[in-house]
């Protein structure tokens, strides 16, 4: 199994455990956020098929943090709902190392590329799984320190990055 194929097998299994989470999560807001992310890993595959086919596609931009942001605006009863939900931090944890590993995965990827096409692929990758990676990270964030967090759209004031 050469690293495309090793790529697109790992995109699949994210997006089976993304969507194994918006099952578990119909009942609220997160539901959303985990189709959000399943679909992006869905196209990741797509776009990882088409490198190994050799046919020709786009790297277009993805807004799925700021698509994520916008699933919780106007929410105020979101960190009421969030707080019935067991192991959810566990979830997110491990979606948070899934995407980690996924960075570095496709950096690695990336350095050992000698094509510039498969090269500027696993590139754009990186950038997609750090902004999965964030997040993640803003979940947990918001519950390992909700009285920090405003109950709205946006999570409250964040650091930028």
């Amino acid at each position: 199994m050469n690293s495309i194929e090793f790529a697109i097998k790992m995109e699949r299994d994210g997006e089976a455990y993304y969507r194994e989470q918006a099952k578990n999560n119909q009942d609220n807001p997160l539901n959303a956020v985990f189709l959000l992310l399943a679909e992006d890993e869905n196209g990741h595959a797509v776009l990882l098929k088409n490198e190994l086919a050799k046919i020709s596609y786009d790297l277009a931009d993805n807004e799925a943090l700021a698509d994520t942001n916008n699933v919780f605006k106007d929410r105020g009863d979101f960190k009421n709902k969030f707080e019935k939900i067991p192991n959810q931090l566990d979830v997110y944890r491990m979606a948070l190392q899934m995407e980690k590993d996924s960075i570095e995965l496709y950096q690695k990827f990336y350095q050992e590329s000698a094509d510039e096409q498969t090269k500027k692929l696993f590139g754009y990758l990186v950038k997609q799984e750090e902004n999965h990676y964030k997040i993640f990270d803003n979940l947990i964030t918001l519950v390992e320190r909700p009285e920090e967090w405003v109950e709205d759209a946006e999570f409250g004031v964040r650091e930028e990055y």
